[in-house]
């Protein structure tokens, strides 16, 4: 079966870039470290290795190959996707006479868990740089925890407000599906959630619940990578719009420690074309 490439907007080649400089800074840095054994490349949602732009329409590197084009390189590489043919293309274009490379074919939720985080010792070591990019709530907060206090992975994450507005976050919560609500349970780790998603008011008729505005669900995610997760650098996330200007999703960075000034800084104020 052919590979159904994605096609991507100005804002998610603005993420590629930030992801290009920082792998970039991440791997120079870990190579002068003479006390660090392995340092990894892991990709949660890798994808087939390149997009298309909306824009030009051409083929533009997805986050696999640019993590590949790093000099010094990585120590290793492990790419997952739950698409087979997808993954079977990284293979083929990315993994083929590669070592470095491991490609992984499955639910990332379990396999970083499970294969892949438990090689990321601190203790041992080894350090790791992890995007986590899925187009919606789809991936569970253990994986999380399991970064944060491993106190050896920075993750870089998409915090998908688009998803949760089309399916939980309704303005009546009681006409909410039930699977949608597991769904959102599991991206938050508890019901915690629908404390920041809705604020009790006043009415005509008594006391009713209001949903509340992305940034404050933001806000409190944030607040919950440090506090739960025990990133101890979390700054604040970078909203990412469509070409009407609406948030889909804010870009997460966490780190177990500060690595300098705001990485978002000058992207902030870039404009939409």
């Amino acid at each position: 079966m052919a590979v159904r490439f994605d096609e991507i907007g100005y804002w998610s080649e603005i993420k590629l870039d930030i992801i290009k400089k920082y792998a970039a800074a991440y791997s120079v840095i870990m190579n002068k470290q003479s006390f660090i054994n392995n340092y990894y490349y892991i990709d949660g949602f890798a994808g087939a290795g390149k997009h298309i732009s909306k824009n030009t329409k051409e083929f533009i590197l997805g986050s696999p190959a640019i993590a590949l084009n790093v000099n010094p390189p990585f120590s290793e590489y492990h790419f997952i996707d739950l698409n087979g043919d997808k993954a079977d293309m990284l293979r083929r274009e990315l993994g083929r006479n590669n070592p470095k490379v491991k490609v992984h074919e499955g639910d990332c939720n379990k396999i970083l868990i499970d294969k892949i985080f438990p090689l990321v010792r601190f203790e041992n070591y080894n350090r790791a740089l992890c995007l986590l990019d899925p187009y919606g709530i789809h991936l569970k907060w253990e994986v999380l925890y399991a970064a944060g206090k491993s106190e050896a992975i920075e993750v870089f994450l998409n915090f998908s407000v688009m998803d949760m507005n089309m399916n939980v976050l309704r303005s009546d919560p009681e006409k909410v599906d039930k699977k949608q609500i597991n769904r959102m349970n599991a991206f938050w780790g508890d019901e915690s959630w629908r404390e920041a998603a809705y604020e009790e008011q006043a009415g005509l008729f008594g006391k009713y619940e209001e949903k509340t505005s992305n940034q404050a669900m933001a806000k409190a995610f944030r607040k919950r990578l440090k506090t739960k997760a025990g990133f101890s650098y979390v700054p604040e996330p970078l909203p990412m719009r469509n070409t009407t200007g609406s948030i889909i999703y804010y870009l997460f960075f966490a780190s177990p420690k500060k690595t300098g000034k705001d990485i978002f800084a000058k992207y902030k104020n870039k404009g939409l074309v």
